[in-house]
């Protein structure tokens, strides 16, 4: 199975600045064997960017879209509108899920979306501080994992990627904590018993699993060595060049062991 390394670049960037940054970026980034690399910048910035691209280094993904093709939703991109341009598309991030109330049916039917047009999605799943506190984490993780995946067909589930983001670990959330090793491990878990249990171990092998919250160079090794991940989902790191280059070099390595 491919190591999979995505930089969500969320709302930074004007399309020039963009341009710039993937022009550095290419010229940084060598290709390796196993190893996709993938950024997600603004809406704006797909189109022009998709032109300077070498998708044989880095492939686009879309942070957000509407899962209906066309028709009267004034302020909306569809996903049919982005194929040609991204290979992946961001769904259900939790800034999707708790800024914008993007609803479990919104989440579920933007995955079938992206599937039915070809497009890769990233569900992104994950527990607050409060639902890990709780003890929640198990129930949240079932219950937006196989939500998300109610109107995909067992057939295509190796068309999707799976992201485990908990909320309390993410930067830009006030009070964020470093996720360790074992508290990603014991979540990861979690996710892949339940795909097993619901769609066999066949088909939940071939689904991969990325981790996100915090990543950096320094903690990059120590995730992708965990049993179960596939890869990263990047945030602030993603936006430096020579943290995200780091990254990059660290999963090459991680894949040779």
């Amino acid at each position: 199975m491919k190591t999979f390394i995505v930089g969500n670049w969320k709302m930074n960037f004007t399309v020039g600045e963009s341009s710039i940054y993937l022009h550095k970026l290419l010229k940084r980034i060598k290709t390796a064997r196993n190893l996709e690399v993938a950024v997600a910048p603004s809406l704006i910035a797909l189109q022009p960017l998709s032109l300077q691209l070498d998708r044989k280094k880095i492939k686009l993904a879309a942070q957000n879209f509407y899962f209906r093709d066309f028709g009267a939703f004034t302020g909306e991109v569809s996903i049919a509108q982005l194929r040609g341009l991204v290979d992946y598309a961001i769904v259900g991030h939790s800034e999707r899920r708790y800024i914008f109330h993007e609803t479990d049916k919104d989440i579920r039917s933007k995955v079938a979306a992206a599937v039915r047009m070809g497009i890769t999605p990233i569900l992104c799943i994950g527990e607050t501080a409060n639902e890990r506190d709780f003890g929640e984490t198990e129930g949240v993780l079932k219950d937006q994992l196989l939500g998300g995946l109610q109107d995909v067909a067992k057939e295509d589930l190796d068309k999707v990627i799976i992201a485990y983001e908990p909320v309390w670990a993410i930067s830009s959330v006030k009070d964020a904590k470093l996720a360790t090793p074992d508290d990603i491990e014991k979540s990861v878990k979690i996710i892949r018993k339940s795909l097993e249990a619901k769609f066999g171990k066949e088909t939940a092998d071939k689904i991969p699993v990325l981790y996100g919250g915090s990543v950096n160079p320094h903690n990059a090794e120590a995730y992708l060595s965990i049993t179960g991940v596939n890869g990263l989902l990047i945030g602030g790191a993603s936006l430096i060049a020579d943290q995200f280059d780091d990254i990059i070099e660290i999963a090459k390595k991680v894949i040779v062991k």
